[in-house]
């Protein structure tokens, strides 16, 4: 179980300065070119073409190297993996492949039927071969998500022209989740190569439903794919305008109709003038429950932290509705678990065992301990620099143990630069930590490994090495080590949802983590366009979007 728990910081770096609330990048207006009937202009309201505003500009569409959401959300339409999700759920289906594999009895071969009659952007035909390249690349060149791969697949070959075959270093019952990471899309062995460091940013040939026309420094252009083996979009392109830097020229750009829909992302006040407008028929406003976890980390090895009563007697002082109506201004939802709603899986351990608020129970928990006003708990509350969120909820924390507490507990708000402070977190410095955890794929394990499993530790020295000492947390517990690699190795899904809910239980008595708010994404659209789908992966389908 090295593998993924190795990894594990470098992920959670890359990931932790992603806010879906507030992401603000810079700005520019231009519209991008729209096609012609060769008279050199084009009517708007006749264009069958959409228009998608965002903040997101992408790094790279090269699928190996693609670890943001900017890139990777234009990448799920351009592409197609062996499998995707059923749209608007977290609910797995065959994409390339054409069912679910064969899985050998000790869990570590998978055998996978792929689709004849695909063809790629550059007119090669795709078969088992051509996928077996693009997963082959996407571990050997080395990226920035290529450890998804590398960490657990041994060999990957085509054993049939129609037949992949893939082995695993260890049983693991979400692979075929994390074959729906779009990074893990074909691509033409004509068009990219393998080799650490060989990536091409600007271009992509994959099979998906639209074409990559044109890349630019603030859009792109996406044309649809006349050879696509699936239903044809239901619109005449897509274009792309950045508005980077600067969430107010996208609002402007959406506002005065320069764009037909605007998505990732705005500040929560404009978020609440746009949902206004919505309200008022302006325009349409369209709501899904997001993945990205918000949470508190403690650190089991620091005192006063190291006495499961004080942890628990923050966890039934923390009040979730809250700080997501005073901080969030209502644009976010309360969570009780580390394993978002969006998962059957799902057990709101947090509010079954705390509640929200119990100021008498924390104050029971602290005096039972030996604290009091004048031997108060004293606990620093961190965060990174650049989270005003973050710093809202360590501010609120304060202000409100301070009025129920009457100063037996004592929350001190701290700040720390995120590069300083994900390089120290591993290593215990900080008590507690205000943080967010961005899903690589869509399975509730996505949300235990890597917080709970411990490859060395004990119940006296907590996990010396492993994902809880990664996180921060220095969680150790042999049972949930035990409940994890159960539910990695079994394929069946009432099993693993009773392993889950076991854990679960284990976390609302330990508490390592405390469980906040899960994200709420929202996008905008003009009147007259439909097909806006908002999928739990922040990701959603051109395709189905029509004017």
């Amino acid at each position: 179980m090295t593998g993924l728990s190795s990894a594990l910081l470098r992920r959670f770096t890359v990931y932790v300065g992603l806010f879906c609330l507030c992401a603000v990048l810079a700005a520019s207006c231009n519209r991008p070119p729209t096609e012609t009937d060769g008279s050199g202009s084009e009517d708007p309201a006749t264009s069958q073409r959409v228009v998608i505003g965002t903040t997101l500009k992408p790094r790279t569409l090269d699928p190996a190297d693609i670890y943001e959401l900017a890139g990777l959300g234009v990448l799920y339409n351009l592409g197609d993996s062996l499998y995707t999700y059923d749209l608007g759920t977290t609910e797995l289906k065959p994409q390339l492949a054409t069912k679910f594999p064969t899985i050998s009895p000790d869990g570590k071969t998978y055998v996978i039927s792929v689709r004849e009659g695909v063809t790629f952007h550059d007119g090669e035909p795709f078969n088992a071969a051509a996928m077996a390249f693009s997963l082959q690349r996407f571990i050997e060149n080395g990226g920035k998500p290529a450890f998804l791969l590398a960490d657990i697949v041994e060999s990957v070959e085509a054993t049939g022209e129609y037949e992949l075959t893939v082995q695993l270093s260890q049983p693991f019952a979400a692979f075929p989740a994390l074959l729906a990471f779009p990074g893990t899309c074909a691509v033409s062995p004509q068009a990219y190569t393998i080799g650490a460091g060989e990536f091409t940013p600007n271009v992509f040939v994959g099979t998906g439903p639209y074409r990559l026309a044109e890349f630019a420094s603030d859009s792109l252009r996406l044309e649809p794919f006349p050879d696509y083996w699936g239903d044809r979009p239901a619109n005449e392109g897509v274009d792309i305008q950045i508005y980077a830097s600067n969430s107010a020229n996208l609002f402007n750009a959406f506002r005065t109709g320069d764009v037909d829909i605007a998505y990732q992302t705005f500040d929560a006040s404009q978020i609440a003038t746009l949902l206004s407008g919505a309200d008022a028929g302006q325009w349409q406003a369209i709501a899904a429950p997001g993945t990205v976890l918000n949470y508190m980390v403690l650190n089991r090895n620091q005192p006063p932290l190291d006495r499961k009563e004080v942890r628990q007697a923050i966890a039934a002082l923390v009040d979730r509705p809250l700080i997501v109506e005073r901080v969030l201004q209502g644009l976010g939802e309360p969570i009780y678990s580390l394993v978002p709603s969006a998962f059957p899986a799902y057990e709101p351990v947090f509010e079954e065992v705390y509640g929200d608020g119990d100021v008498e129970r924390a104050r029971a928990l602290l005096e039972a301990e030996g604290f009091s006003t004048k031997n108060p708990v004293q606990i620093e509350v961190w965060h990174p620099s650049g989270s005003t969120i973050r710093s809202s909820v360590a501010t609120t924390l304060k202000a409100y143990a301070d009025r129920e507490l009457s100063g037996l507990l004592q929350f001190e708000p701290r700040s720390v630069e995120s590069a300083t402070a994900f390089s120290n977190i591993s290593k215990g410095i900080y008590p507690t930590f205000l943080v967010d955890w961005y899903p690589d794929f869509l399975d509730a394990d996505n949300y235990v490994q890597p917080f709970l499993y411990c490859n060395n530790g004990s119940d006296a020295d907590g996990c010396i090495e492993g994902a809880a000492q990664s996180q921060g947390s220095f969680f150790y517990s042999d049972r949930v080590n035990q409940l994890i690699e159960q539910q990695r190795g079994s394929q069946d899904p009432v099993a693993r949802q009773e392993l889950f809910a076991e854990i679960q239980a284990i976390l609302a008595e330990e508490v390592p983590y405390i469980p906040l708010w899960q994200s709420k994404d929202y996008a905008f659209a003009r009147k007259g366009i439909d097909g806006v789908t908002i999928n739990p992966s922040q990701d959603f389908p051109f395709w189905t979007i029509a004017k």
